[in-house]
């Protein structure tokens, strides 16, 4: 079929696969969530009691247990929560409108002050957590808009976003804070940090490949040998390098956040 070549499919396209790129779960605790939102907690609140702190494998941030008493059945509910700094076992941790201003508490946005930090944010009501959950993150509520509904938080990269305030978020900041600031040292220790998260190290460059298994392969000397930007719709085994790039190069000179209303 004519004279076209193509090298061998390319690393990020072996990913989409599977089979030794899947994640690595066999001693992961569970999935962090909110509990489910229920009638307690739009309307009142409910007491649950931290029973334990646990280490996630592959995860920064330490979980908590914590234990509820069904508002229906004669049982126990049990949630495992991203736990905020500073959380201990038996701590009595409350969820619900009324619940108090307390770290550890989870409250709907619309029923907290402009300048709360805030962890674990719903991003749709009910979703039970999805924005700044990694260890040391916290969001900001900026700013509220009681008649439409909506609140505008800051989140841990400095971007804003807006939110239902019906969205529930933990009071507090994720705990694990300050992980990335002691070096691995060694590739021991990189080695057993991603050994327990996927098959994503070590990373061999794709100057250092052959032309057959990366675009940037190939050359007398290590080189990209063209630019190292590449179009957002290029085919994918073509798409490698800084993809859809606005700017490239260092930053440089300080930025100047404009102030933004809601």
């Amino acid at each position: 079929r004519g004279n076209f070549k193509m090298g061998r499919v390319i690393r990020a396209q072996r990913k989409g696969r599977g089979s030794v790129f899947t994640s690595h779960t066999q001693h992961r605790v569970g999935a962090a969530k909110l509990r489910v939102l229920d009638a307690a907690e739009r309307s009142h609140y409910i007491k649950g009691v931290v029973t334990e702190i646990v280490h996630d494998s592959g995860r920064g941030a330490p979980l908590a247990k914590v234990t509820f008493r069904d508002p229906y059945k004669y049982r126990h509910q049990k949630a495992l929560f991203v736990a905020a700094e500073g959380l201990y076992t038996g701590q009595f941790v409350y969820c619900g409108k009324k619940a108090n201003l307390v770290v550890g508490n989870v409250k709907p946005l619309g029923s907290m002050p402009e300048g709360t930090i805030i962890c674990n944010v719903e991003e749709k009501a009910g979703d039970r957590g999805a924005l700044a959950r990694a260890s040391g993150d916290y969001g900001i509520i900026v700013s509220h808009n009681v008649e439409q509904g909506i609140t505008r938080i800051k989140l841990p990269s400095g971007s804003k976003k807006v939110v239902q305030s019906s969205c529930r978020a933990m009071i507090g900041q994720v705990a694990g804070g300050g992980r990335t600031e002691k070096p691995l040292l060694k590739a021991g220790r990189a080695y057993h940090k991603f050994r327990v998260k996927r098959n994503s190290w070590p990373k061999v460059r794709g100057v250092a490949m052959n032309p057959v298994e990366h675009p940037h392969g190939g050359g007398n000397h290590q080189h990209i040998g063209h630019a190292s930007t590449c179009n957002r719709f290029a085919p994918p085994g073509q798409k490698c390098g800084l993809i859809a790039a606005r700017r490239t190069g260092r930053l440089r000179g300080t930025t100047v956040v404009k102030g933004e209303k809601i």
